[in-house]
């Protein structure tokens, strides 16, 4: 009998570490109805919800409420501050270099081919490097990068002598090149930045455009066709531990929800949002320059030495660059000859 009764007491803590129920603090820079937290991070938390049936319970936390910086946001992860965050990788400039072959200028015309061959080399060259130590559930890039001026911007000229926020160490590189001045803000700055003058203008895709206003503070808008002027690369980050202490059951619902087809759905649902954005600004009047492909030629020949200076930084680092650039142009041709992946 006493035999008996340790065997159930065992089994019946077995049941309930089975049983056991989760709360995972998301944390996040922009408001709770940006498309970003709306479109991919909102879907993707319900997700885990449901896939755990109910035991992970994910608490959304946008505009840093719980405190700090958004540059700090990868360190919240990595530090166990809190379980899962949404961040722009270039807010710790050379932190994570190898992600910076999506930033590059005129690399990306295509965010879901971006999205998967930033999953791919994540996977290969990343995550027991530069991500050591944090969970990545998904890395992805937005649509195309462009700018936003209280002036027009037609040619390269036009921006000398402009203060214009960069969201990365490339993309600022890029502003110095093309004359302009480049001013390091996240986000969420930005509004605040453009209408007391301390900027002229801003670089971010037109998704992000109606959440912080940008329409209203400025009429002029910049955009590109072919491959884009520049994207940015993000990752949605869980601590290691947190997501190591979890039963498996609980670990298999955070996995059904991370990797390449995440990826994919995020960076294709974040470009997807630049239209009905872009429209808003259609719809104000204001005025939008389209740069043909032919004409974003000369842009490129002003700002190709970043291609040049980035492989010599990576060389330093000990990073073959041209290898990623091959291999990411490679892979990104690969998406669209054989993807056929999804995401709920």
């Amino acid at each position: 009998m006493g035999l008996a009764g340790a065997l159930a007491i065992g089994a019946g803590l077995g049941t309930a570490a089975a049983a056991q129920e989760v709360t995972l603090r998301l944390h996040q820079f922009l408001p709770a109805q940006a498309n970003v937290p709306q479109l991919i991070l909102d879907v993707w938390a319900d997700n885990v919800e449901e896939d755990s049936e109910g035991r992970i319970k994910v608490e959304r936390y946008p505009s840093m409420q719980l405190g700090g910086t958004p540059p700090e946001l990868i360190d919240q992860a990595m530090d166990g501050i809190v379980d899962v965050v949404w961040t722009v990788v270039g807010y710790t400039p050379g932190r994570f270099p190898s992600t910076e072959v999506f930033e590059l200028p005129f690399m990306v015309a295509d965010a879901r081919a971006a999205s998967y061959a930033y999953w791919k080399l994540f996977e290969e060259h990343m995550a027991d490097r530069e991500f050591a130590g944090v969970k990545i559930v998904g890395t992805w890039v937005h649509g195309p990068g462009m700018f936003h001026t209280k002036d027009p911007v037609v040619v390269p000229s036009d921006l000398e002598g402009m203060k214009i926020r960069g969201g990365s160490r490339l993309v600022n590189e890029l502003l110095t090149l093309v004359g302009a001045e480049p001013v390091g803000l996240p986000v969420p700055a930005i509004s605040e930045a453009l209408s007391k003058g301390v900027i002229d203008g801003t670089t971010i895709p037109w998704e992000v455009t109606p959440a912080i206003k940008v329409q209203e503070l400025v009429s002029n808008h910049t955009e590109f066709q072919g491959p884009a002027l520049y994207n940015l690369t993000f990752v949605l980050a869980m601590n290691q531990d947190r997501y190591d202490s979890l039963p498996d059951d609980l670990k298999a619902a955070i996995d059904q929800n991370s990797g390449l087809d995440f990826s994919v759905f995020a960076g294709g649902t974040q470009a997807d949002a630049d239209a009905p954005a872009r429209q808003t600004a259609v719809d104000r009047g204001n005025n939008i320059v389209t740069v043909s492909e032919d004409d974003a030629k000369k842009w490129l020949e002003i700002v190709d030495p970043i291609y040049e200076n980035w492989v010599a930084d990576m060389e330093e680092r000990g990073i073959d660059g041209q290898a990623l650039i091959d291999q990411a142009r490679a892979l990104m041709d690969e998406y669209h000859d054989s993807y056929d992946g999804s995401y709920n």
